[in-house]
């Protein structure tokens, strides 16, 4: 019977160069998308799958991260004082969600170093990594889609999506055959072989590991016997192709749409389209939006 995943883990410790000046002085996860940061998407998809702990790699200049999810006493105090109970009720709403933890990550080595970090409070368990950045909009929880695929194979899962030919270059690409899983055959892929932004023209495939996955506890291990690789950082695509050397991996192509909030401009899609598909401002937005003259 395979170990229930109960864990996940959010490295936080990189810099957000692609978004100064603002992240100058503020972690790229607190960016707001409309009125909630980017991590607390990612936090609230685990919530939703079933996850109980979160383990949040963090580095300088991060302390804000904390604070948001945190007790307010002081914010608490004055909005229950003004009679505010709705935004009152949010508040407390974020602090209580989930059991949190935070790891220091000293030097941004390579996302592979980020989940090493967090070893000894995962210990010989399964485990979701989670990268904030790419915000998934799904009716499953992306996380959710991989666990199940998790829960009946025993393996390790990455979330996989299809992207242009000339995008390759920006992803993890894996080289996989597709696996019949519930009487289809169009999703569920074996993963045989995995590339680091390979170069133009030469990808195996145009199916790209998305900030998701679901690891066995065996991935420790192969991160610490693999060699630094692109700017002297461990990678975890690394970390994978020496796991699938004794351990089948398995990617799944979720059912969803991925913003990567880590870019502007994905930014700035996820920002629109999520405001839409809100009650509160979508009808009033999309008046503004036809008003445009574009």
């Amino acid at each position: 019977m395979n170990l229930k995943v109960r864990k996940a883990v959010f490295p936080a410790a990189g810099l957000g160069t692609r978004f100064l000046p603002a992240t100058k002085a503020m972690p790229k996860e607190m960016l707001p998308l409309v009125d909630k940061p980017l991590i607390q998407y990612a936090v609230e998809e685990s919530i939703h799958s079933g996850i109980q702990n979160i383990y949040i790699v963090t580095g300088r200049g991060k302390s804000a991260i904390e604070d948001h999810f945190d007790v307010s006493f002081e914010l608490e105090h004055l909005l229950s004082s003004r009679k505010k109970t709705e935004l009152l009720s949010i508040v407390q709403g974020v602090s209580d969600m989930i059991n949190i933890a935070y790891v220091r990550q000293k030097e941004a080595l390579g996302l592979g170093h980020a989940v090493l970090r967090a070893k000894e409070l995962i210990g010989d368990e399964p485990f979701a990594v989670v990268l904030s950045d790419d915000v998934i909009d799904s009716e499953i929880p992306c996380l959710r889609q991989l666990l199940d695929v998790y829960e009946f194979y025993g393996a390790s899962v990455v979330a996989l999506m299809e992207v242009p030919p000339d995008q390759t270059s920006s992803y993890g690409i894996v080289d996989a055959e597709p696996v019949e899983h519930n009487g289809a055959k169009s999703s569920l892929y074996r993963v045989r072989n995995m590339v680091e932004k390979p170069k133009p023209g030469s990808a195996p495939s145009n199916l790209a590991i998305i900030g998701r996955y679901i690891l066995t506890p065996e991935i420790f291990k192969s991160i610490e016997q693999i060699e630094p690789g692109a700017g002297g950082e461990l990678q975890l695509t690394d970390a994978l192709k020496h796991l699938l050397r004794n351990r089948p991996i398995y990617g799944l192509k979720f059912e969803g749409t991925r913003y990567d909030a880590g870019d502007k401009l994905g930014f700035l899609k996820a920002t629109v389209e999520m405001a839409l598909k809100r009650r509160d401002l979508g009808t009033a937005f999309h008046e503004y939006l036809k008003t445009l003259k574009l």
